[in-house]
């Protein structure tokens, strides 16, 4: 790829050996410049593809910010920074994450400073610094979304147009996401010039390497003993298991703490801090259960987790969701199994599943600890 040798020692020292499909079809478009709207199943290496292709382009002699990289989630703007400080940190190239919940004083000192080259940041606060006049876009070659299906949902579209109105009308764009519904295509054709477009097709989106099973639960109150059967029988390193609500999330901990686990929580009533907090102890391995809602359903991950269990099914309305929860698991070709808890009203909430992403999801069988 013709990678500068500083940033190949960043790629190899990340970890990364060979380049997966999106990265081998990604990375150079986006170093030449053009725009490109990518959709690519989680876990196959989009950020890293961005990153990449972002920081070939940036001039180390200049103090400006060069690139702009969006994401809807504090967390996930976050772990961009992470990862594109790690694949740059041969080069002298920084990232810098400007989310809501920390000092605006510290992110001008960062900024005004010259010590970012790569600005991640949620929308809102993104636009507040640019609103303020600490962070100057005139210098700004490359904006990147990620998660662009729910970037540009009615959410953020209102703050990502006016981000845009304050960038250099040559600007290149990039959109990643693991889906693209229809509306959401419409949309980028205001605003990106002539993409060349990665995609995957719908129905090879589910993972490959992720097995799918259901068991049945007769009534809701029975899926908390069924949980804790299922552990008495596996051996398993970490788990994510997602609920539709942080009033279940505080009531299941509760019940599994009582069950002598050691579990984490996360939803969106935490502070920043607390969420971070509570991140790194679970990636640290501190507890073996993480529950959440949908917060943490993109984009986080945790090399650990090997298992992603539905306590809830995502609402039909939010399908997408399901796939953004059961990438947690088997990231980057690791082997990961998603079990899913369904009463009999879920059923067909579970058959609309199966035809949106032509996939199967079936009985969880005895051996299921052969696929962990």
């Amino acid at each position: 790829m013709n990678l500068p040798p500083p940033l190949l020692r960043g790629i190899y020292s990340y970890g990364f050996e060979q380049p997966s499909i999106i990265q081998q079809k990604g990375i150079i478009p986006t170093i030449s410049g053009r725009d490109i709207l990518a959709m690519a199943q989680s876990g196959t290496g989009k950020t890293a593809t961005f990153a990449i292709g972002t920081l070939a382009q940036i001039d180390l002699s200049s103090k400006k910010v060069q690139a702009m990289m969006l994401a809807p989630t504090r967390e996930l703007a976050i772990q961009i920074q992470d990862v594109v400080n790690a694949l740059g940190d041969y080069m002298g190239a920084r990232a810098y994450a400007c989310v809501g919940g920390t000092s605006v004083k510290g992110d001008a000192a960062v900024i005004q400073n010259g010590a970012a080259h790569i600005i991640s940041g949620t929308p809102g606060r993104v636009h507040d610094l640019i609103q303020r006049g600490i962070l100057d876009t005139s210098s700004i070659k490359t904006l990147i979304m990620d998660e662009a299906d729910e970037m540009l949902s009615m959410g953020f579209k209102d703050q990502i147009y006016d981000i845009f109105q304050t960038l250099p009308s040559n600007i290149q764009v990039g959109l990643f996401s693991a889906t693209m519904p229809s509306d959401v295509l419409e949309i980028t054709k205001k605003f990106m010039n002539n993409p060349i477009k990665i995609m995957v097709e719908q129905e090879a989106i589910t993972l490959a390497g992720i097995r799918q099973f259901y068991i049945t639960c007769e009534q809701e109150s029975w899926k908390f003993d069924i949980l804790c059967d299922l552990y008495d029988t596996l051996t398993i390193a970490q788990t994510v298991i997602f609920v539709n609500t942080k009033k279940k999330v505080i009531w299941l901990a509760d019940q599994l703490r009582q069950q002598d686990f050691t579990v984490a929580c996360i939803h969106g009533d935490l502070t920043q801090e607390e969420r971070l907090d509570i991140l790194a102890k679970f990636k640290k391995g501190d507890a073996r259960i993480l529950i959440a809602t949908d917060i943490i359903g993109r984009g986080i991950d945790v090399h650990g987790v090997s298992l992603v269990i539905n306590y809830d099914l995502p609402s039909p309305k939010n399908m997408e969701k399901y796939i953004h929860r059961i990438g947690r698991s088997g990231r980057f070709g690791r082997k990961g199994v998603a079990v899913n808890l369904v009463v009999p009203s879920d059923f067909p909430t579970m058959a609309a599943l199966e035809k949106h992403f032509s996939t199967s999801v079936v009985e969880m069988p005895q051996n299921i600890g052969d696929y962990l």
